[in-house]
């Protein structure tokens, strides 16, 4: 089942994707006004399987698409999690996930403007698989890890390089307003097949830049899961963003990053793609 958070004529709400068309789901259930309340609640198959057999009220091409989760608690993003990646930045191997964070105001939905920041000119772009968490947990393990996901999405964790490492501190290269890129929509886990087949493909202007299954990722979801949640209690509505590639355009030969036109995709099979036009603002 595919979770939409979307607007139209100005109302914000969510729904199930049927064919071209949305099931409110949020009309339908006043008390969880956006897709983490209802994941908090519980009732996500339940609403889910209702809305499957009601028409849609919404075409898909009538709406805004608005982040997945649009108020989630915390985003938490792990770095240099694929071997080719970790290669082409020099970075040594690690024994524990590299987390940093990222704010829920810097993020935008499907064909949303991805904004290069008039402050640079080196807005790169970074395909990764993202998760969210379905109910709460602390001390997860491994073993239990993905009975805590609801489900997977598209993420493009849109890098400004040139502050990115200002420092040592990842922060404020990860979080220019406009520059997170997460849909098109929240498919279920148990749709998503073999997770470690899901297939990761970033395009530039329709050019493979970046190409990987998610069993080449260094610490897998459980892993992930079983070590954010030893310091902090994850909740339903948090986003996991678990990873890049190798391909990034800093590492290229010479560099290449976003600018003002250019059309970045990011596709996850089976879940969809992801797709962003970058502006300068």
């Amino acid at each position: 089942m595919r979770w939409i958070s979307f607007e139209k004529a100005g109302r914000a709400s969510y729904g199930v994707v049927v064919g071209n068309g949305i099931v409110d789901v949020g009309a339908r259930r006043p008390n969880d006004r956006t897709l983490k309340d209802l994941l908090a609640s519980g009732d996500l198959a339940k609403a889910g399987a209702d809305a499957a057999t009601q028409k849609a009220d919404h075409a898909l091409a009538d709406v805004k698409y608005l982040p997945v989760i649009t108020n989630p608690d915390k985003i938490l993003c792990v770095g240099i999690n694929y071997r080719a990646h970790q290669e082409e930045t020099g970075r040594d191997p690690t024994s524990h996930p590299t987390i940093f964070v990222r704010f829920a105001a810097a993020q935008i939905g499907h064909e949303q403007p991805m904004i290069r920041p008039e402050e640079s000119d080196r807005l790169d772009f970074e395909g990764e698989i993202a998760l969210v968490i379905g109910k709460r947990g602390r001390r997860i393990s491994k073993a239990n890890a993905l009975d805590y996901v609801a489900g997977f999405s598209c993420y493009n964790d849109g890098s400004v390089r040139d502050y990115q490492r200002h420092t040592t501190q990842f922060t404020p290269g990860k979080n220019f307003t406009g520059t997170g890129g997460f849909g098109p929509w929240l498919m279920t886990k148990d749709e998503c097949g073999d997770l470690g087949a899901m297939e990761l493909t970033t395009r530039l202007n329709g050019e493979v830049m970046q190409n990987a299954t998610a069993s080449l990722l260094i610490f897998g979801f459980e892993d992930i899961i079983a070590y954010c949640s030893t310091f902090t209690d994850l909740v339903p509505g948090d986003v996991i963003v678990t990873g890049t590639p190798g391909g990034v355009g800093a590492a290229r030969n010479p560099p290449l990053f976003m600018q003002a036109g250019d059309v970045i995709e990011v596709e996850v099979k089976p879940i969809g793609v992801l797709r962003n036009r970058v502006v300068v603002g």
